[in-house]
C-alpha cells in the first residue's frame, strides 16, 4: 500500500496499519531535509572505525545530538501521530546499513521481545524505517508477516550462532514455526518508508549484492508507554518529541550528548535489560 504525498497516513493507510501491522509511504522527509540526512550519515559511516561493523549504528543520537533534527522533523512526527496519537515520545534510533557484499541479516524477531525490559507495553512502539538506499530483494529488504502483531509471538528465542547475524538472539522457528508462505517483502526508494509495529514478526536476508543498504529506524512510542527509568536509565533514555506526558516518564534533553549511556550498554547491536 504506497502513499504518494507527505505528511500524516491517511485514514485507509491507518486501517492498514491497524489490520497488517505495517504501511509504506512516499517521500517521508522534504527533499532538502532527505539530503542533509544522507549526507549527514555518509560523514558518520566515514569516519566509523575499522573495527566496527557499519551494521552496529545503533542508538547514533545518544552521541550525535543533530540527529535530532530530523528524528524530531515534524513531517516524521507527523507519521508517528497518526498511528500513536498526539503525545509522543522517541524511543530509539539506529543507522541500520548492510554493506554490498557481507551485509548481515536479521533473523526472525518482534522489535517487543528485544524491548520488553525498556518499556511496556513493548508492543506499542512502532519503527519508521527510512531508506538512504534503495532496499530491495538482491541487498536484503525487510520480510513481514502480515497481522503477526495482533499474535503472541514473544518467544521462546535461542541464541544465535551465526556470524552473519546482526542479532545474537532469535525466535526459535523449531518451536514456534513461521509461515513464510505468508511472508511479504517490502522494497523501498530511498526516502521511502514504512511504518510497522513492535509486535509484528519480521526479518531481512544477509546482503551478498554488490549494493548497500541502509535504512534509519526511528523509533516512537505514546507517552502513555512507561519507560523503565529505574532499571536502565543509566544506559538508555527516551525524549519528548511531541505533546506531554502521560505515564510520569522521566525525559532526557535533546540536543544534548549521552556517551555515558553508550559507554555504559557497550558497543553495537544490544539488548537492553536490567541484569546487564
Amino acid at each position: 500500500m504506497r502513499d504518494t504525498g507527505t505528511g500524516r497516513l491517511d485514514p485507509d493507510q491507518v486501517e492498514f496499519f491497524r489490520s497488517n501491522g505495517y504501511v509504506v509511504g512516499d517521500d517521508l522527509l522534504k527533499p532538502a531535509a532527505f539530503a542533509g540526512l544522507r549526507e549527514h550519515f555518509e560523514r558518520k559511516l566515514a569516519a566509523l572505525p575499522a573495527d566496527e561493523r557499519p551494521e552496529d549504528m545503533d542508538v547514533p543520537h545518544f552521541t550525535d545530538p543533530e540527529l535530532f533534527r530530523w528524528l524530531l522533523d515534524p513531517d516524521v512526527l507527523d507519521v508517528a501521530e497518526s498511528i500513536l496519537g498526539p503525545d509522543i515520545a522517541l524511543f530509539s534510533a539506529h543507522f541500520f546499513c548492510k554493506p554490498a557484499g557481507d551485509g548481515k541479516g536479521v533473523p526472525w524477531h518482534t522489535d517487543a521481545w528485544f524491548w520488553r525490559e525498556t518499556i511496556h507495553p513493548p508492543e506499542q512502539a512502532v519503527t519508521i524505517w527510512l531508506a538512504i538506499d534503495p532496499s530491495t530483494a538482491e541487498n536484503g529488504n525487510m520480510v513481514v508477516i502480515p497481522g503477526s502483531h495482533r499474535q503472541q509471538a514473544d518467544g521462546p528465542y535461542r541464541e544465535v550462532r551465526s556470524e552473519e547475524s546482526v542479532f545474537t538472539w532469535e525466535l526459535d522457528v523449531s518451536k514456534m514455526p513461521v509461515d513464510t508462505d505468508r511472508a511479504v517483502p517490502i522494497p523501498l526508494r530511498p526516502n521511502q518508508f514504512s511504518i510497522h509495529s513492535g509486535g509484528l514478526l519480521h526479518s531481512s536476508a544477509v546482503n551478498r549484492s554488490t549494493i548497500r543498504r541502509c535504512g534509519f529506524t526511528m523509533r516512537y512510542m505514546s507517552t502513555a508507554v512507561r519507560f523503565n527509568h529505574e532499571g536502565v536509565g543509566h544506559k538508555h533514555q527516551i525524549f519528548l518529541a511531541r505533546g506531554e506526558d502521560r505515564a510520569g516518564n522521566v525525559y532526557a534533553q535533546p540536543w544534548r550528548a549521552y556517551p555515558e549511556l553508550v559507554d555504559a550498554r557497550g558497543k553495537g547491536q544490544r539488548v537492553v535489560t536490567t541484569d546487564r
